[in-house]
């Protein structure tokens, strides 16, 4: 019988990644798998203490292996914003995520108005961590460096990869197929890390 695993999240995008780049012989859920579990808040001050948050209590809540993820765009002359709120950050509400999104866009765009493209540098911050319901079984982290775009650009990907443009590539993360993102991103990055850990849990479980 296959190990399961939940993913703590709705967000298909993030899902079909993990899946895709872990690759383990395991049935993967997800929180719309589960009835009635309330949603546990993300109040840390760091990417790595909403990660752990996240999977401590949804591994509770499920009583299975848990992985959560916590993500964001760190603009340096946004002095580290919009950071752990990137996901909130216009205040926009609703299920309507491409919505969100492109609103939470809009507002980088216009604080960053007039910023001079040497000072529009930013990254992708990932951090993951696994938890049983009793503990925090590994914890590992990605980055990816980039500049912002004074517009969107691409029809790929999800979040802030419009206006995310990755200089080596020439290219804004939109713009990458699936593959090409996974190789770079910094979610990708963080699962890479993740892979043999989670490969030798399982071996021993």
């Amino acid at each position: 019988m296959k190990s399961k695993i939940v993913v703590a999240t709705n967000n298909p995008g993030k899902i079909a990644e993990l899946k895709a780049m872990l690759g383990a012989d395991v049935k993967w859920l997800s929180l719309a798998d589960f009835e009635g579990i309330g949603e546990v808040k993300e109040d840390g001050r760091t990417f790595v203490e909403n990660a752990c948050k996240k999977a401590i209590g949804y591994a509770n809540a499920t009583g299975l292996w848990t992985i959560a993820d916590d993500s964001g765009l760190v603009i340096d002359a946004l002095e580290g914003g919009p950071g752990i709120e990137s996901a909130r950050f216009s205040g926009a509400k609703g299920k309507d995520r491409n919505i969100i999104d492109h609103k939470n866009i809009a507002k980088v765009l216009k604080l960053l108005d007039g910023v001079p493209t040497e000072q529009r540098t930013a990254r992708f911050v990932c951090c993951l961590c696994l938890a049983s319901p009793d503990e925090i079984l590994i914890e590992t982290n990605g980055i990816l460096e980039g500049l912002i775009t004074e517009k969107e650009i691409g029809e790929e990907g999800f979040g802030y990869d419009p206006i995310f443009f990755v200089p080596h590539l020439n290219k804004t993360v939109a713009q990458l197929s699936r593959e090409q993102k996974n190789a770079i991103s910094h979610r990708g990055n963080a699962i890479r890390k993740l892979k043999p850990l989670l490969k030798k849990l399982l071996k021993n479980a």
